[in-house]
C-alpha cells in the first residue's frame, strides 16, 4: 500500500499558484483578504438582521456599495471603517513596522 503524502496549504498554493511575492499570488491573497472583509460586514450585518439598503442608509453609502464590499470588490479602509462603525463594531490593522491601527 502506498503511504499517503500530507502538505500544507502553503506548499499546495505555492505548487498551484506560484511562490508567494509571485504576481499571481499576491493576487489571490490579495482577493482572499478582500473575500474575507467583505463575509464580516455581510455576517454583522445579517446577524442585526439589517438588509444592505438599511446599513447603506446607516453608513451614509449606498446599497451598491454595501453589496459590492459584500463580494469583496473595490474594498477600501475608509469604506470598510464606515460600515464596520454603522454595525456598532470597531477594528484595527497592524501595519508591520508601524503598529496597530484603528479603523
Amino acid at each position: 500500500m502506498k503511504e499517503i503524502e500530507f502538505h500544507t496549504l502553503d506548499e499546495v498554493l505555492d505548487d498551484v499558484v506560484g511562490l508567494k511575492g509571485t504576481p499571481r499570488r499576491e493576487a489571490l491573497e490579495t482577493d482572499f483578504q478582500e473575500f474575507l472583509l467583505g463575509e464580516t460586514i455581510k455576517q454583522a450585518r445579517k446577524e442585526r438582521n439589517l438588509t444592505q439598503e438599511e446599513l447603506g442608509a446607516m453608513a451614509g453609502v449606498g446599497r451598491q456599495q454595501v453589496s459590492r464590499i459584500e463580494r469583496g470588490e473595490n474594498v477600501t479602509f475608509s469604506l470598510f471603517s464606515r460600515l464596520l462603525k454603522a454595525l456598532g463594531l470597531s477594528g484595527s490593522v497592524n501595519v508591520a513596522g508601524f503598529g496597530q491601527v484603528t479603523l
